[in-house]
């Protein structure tokens, strides 16, 4: 059985979460910039079997597209293109950064460390793959 990658993409940086080989917990893997993340997948891809990318979705409250939806839709379709026999799924991110800010303040990481955008992006791609596999029951 293979992993499951999450992902949270970003307009700079996007967020990467896997789950373990059994596919019981999300765990962060790392925050890598736009313009290198499809060689970054690419590498993880060759080392390691995934099974299935879940892409967080934005919406907006009233379930539709929102603004970010320019920098996802065409981050979907390049993943399908380079990595046609990995299906991909669509996960609701709504409240995934505030989530994930408020981890990072429970976890009692100094004020400095909390301003880490990119830790919030990791977290918030856990957080999105955790809720895909509590949803999905795998």
């Amino acid at each position: 059985m293979g992993r499951i990658m999450g992902i949270d993409v970003g307009q700079k940086r996007v967020g990467l979460a896997v789950t373990d080989p059994l596919r019981i917990i999300s765990t962060g893997l790392d925050t890598v910039p736009a313009n290198q993340v499809f060689n970054y997948i690419s590498e993880y891809v060759r080392k390691e079997k995934v099974d299935i990318f879940v892409v967080g979705s934005p919406v907006t409250m009233s379930n539709h597209p929102s603004g970010a939806s320019k920098y996802v839709d065409p981050f979907v379709r390049k993943l399908k293109k380079m990595f046609g026999q990995i299906p991909v799924k669509l996960a609701d991110e709504r409240y995934t950064s505030s989530l994930a800010k408020q981890v990072i303040i429970d976890s009692g990481i100094g004020k400095k460390a909390r301003r880490d955008k990119a830790r919030v992006d990791k977290i918030s791609a856990v957080i999105i793959l955790q809720s895909f596999l509590d949803q999905e029951n795998l």
